[in-house]
């Protein structure tokens, strides 16, 4: 069982365990005393969204790192991709970032790049916990002039805007598009505006005001109808909301219809293998994705494989295998070629070179693929229970199955943090899917209650 981290490293309600300066400074002695095992420069950059709480984890972290002789680059608030990118650029030994991504302002987490830009595997996090509840750091303190020192880099932003810009075609420019932008008062605030701007775009701007607590509230990729609807008022030709840290996109067309992360997908996939550039002709997604979009890569005579839910199995799956694209409805969307994680500003870019391209709006581009209806009953549970040891649920779920058979698909995947078990049903018919995951959520209420 890990103590500390989930799915996307720590994360949980700033200033509770384990989100608390107390745990954050260990995890900067953790990664500091493995950061000297294994390389030589002894240097790692901390990075943020625009959290309130982001200041004393950022002051608990690099102390920490200090305390164990490692020197510390901060940066300040820049999203996570951008310290990906910043991590590899500058060879430090690793990067962390401190945010909770479109999680709201009173939550915050720490993540961890290593020297490639790439979250660290399954086993390097166990190592770290295996650090932090052994007490085998307890007797390292370096002393004298072994300690590290902290110091900032003021123009961290300014050579990511310069490594998103190189990403775009240089034969192109946004001269004629203007843009209704949401940088959910996040991380990306400061630099997205000036991607779009100086590539040429009409830029309005909407959540670029952070406060410390408006982060992710009622905007950004969580809330795109606010961005949809100043699409809808002004006239624009597209709308890009990103979220909190700035890793996943949600757009809208130029009717303010909103555009998700499946077709975004589809319509970058088609434009790649077009150019014979999709690593066999294969688009990583989760099991989240809709099926329209299996289907959309069945008729570009490409291939759709998928991982359990989170970005780090997409870029797992994508490193294992050697694919080059793939992403999650949500709007994480990775371009390998280009940066080790999930990107929105480099995601809004490709699609906006493909319109450029096609000379199509992006109404007419998302056409590539018909969404099938989609139902999702969470069910929350007493206790914590599988869902094949509740009587009668495996007989059930494998005749509904067999009813679907190509016409649909059916996912029950247990909640990783609390005791609530997802029941998705996709198919033709949402009369029938929705009458499909209300049967099994019923078996699954009526198991609880015995």
């Amino acid at each position: 069982m890990r103590k500390l981290f989930g799915t996307d490293g720590v994360r949980g309600v700033a200033n509770i365990y384990p989100m608390t300066t107390e745990i954050a400074m260990q995890l900067g002695r953790a990664i500091a005393f493995i950061v000297k095992s294994q390389a030589k420069g002894h240097q790692i950059v901390i990075g943020k969204d625009t959290r309130l709480s982001g200041y004393m984890i950022e002051n608990a972290l690099a102390a920490g790192i200090c305390s164990m002789g490692v020197n510390v680059q901060i940066l300040g608030p820049l999203p996570t991709p951008g310290i990906a990118f910043i991590t590899t650029s500058m060879r430090a030994d690793a990067g962390v970032v401190i945010s909770a991504s479109h999680n709201p302002f009173q939550d915050n987490g720490i993540k961890i790049f290593s020297s490639d830009g790439f979250k660290l595997p399954d086993e390097v996090e166990a190592d770290i916990e295996d650090l932090i509840f052994s007490q085998k750091m307890a007797a390292l303190r370096p002393v004298a002039d072994e300690v590290g020192k902290a110091s900032r880099i003021d123009d961290a932003k300014g050579r990511y805007i310069v490594f998103l810009k190189h990403t775009f075609p240089k034969k192109y420019t946004l001269d004629d598009f203007h843009i209704v932008l949401d940088c959910a008062h996040g991380a990306t605030y400061k630099v997205a505006p000036h991607v779009f701007a100086e590539l040429g775009a009409k830029v309005t701007t909407i959540g670029v005001d952070p406060d410390g607590k408006n982060i992710n509230h009622k905007c950004g990729a969580l809330h795109p109808e606010v961005m949809a609807e100043k699409v809808r008022q002004l006239g624009a030709d597209i709308g890009l909301a990103l979220d909190g840290d700035g890793d996943r996109l949600i757009v809208c067309d130029e009717h303010g219809k909103i555009v998700d992360g499946d077709h975004i997908m589809a319509i970058c996939a088609r434009e790649l293998l077009s150019r014979r550039k999709l690593k066999k002709k294969t688009l990583v997604a989760t099991v989240m994705s809709n099926m329209g979009l299996e289907k959309a890569m069945q008729e570009m005579k490409g291939h759709l494989i998928r991982t359990q839910v989170g970005d780090r199995y997409v870029v797992e799956t994508m490193r294992a295998k050697g694919y080059n694209f793939g992403g999650e409805q949500s709007g994480h969307l990775v371009f390998l070629d280009h940066n080790t994680t999930g990107d929105g500003i480099l995601a809004g870019l490709q699609l906006l070179a493909i319109m450029i391209k096609k000379k199509k709006p992006l109404s007419e581009l998302a056409t590539i693929m018909t969404t099938y209806p989609q139902v999702l009953e969470n069910v929350r549970m007493s206790t914590r229970i599988a869902p094949e040891q509740i009587p009668g649920f495996p007989e059930a779920l494998k005749q509904a199955e067999e009813k679907l058979g190509k016409r649909g698909r059916i996912l029950v995947r247990p909640s990783g943090t609390e005791p609530v078990i997802r029941v998705m049903a996709e198919g033709e018919d949402e009369k029938e899917i929705s009458t499909i995951a209300l049967e099994l959520c019923d078996i699954i209420r009526r198991a609880d209650r015995i």
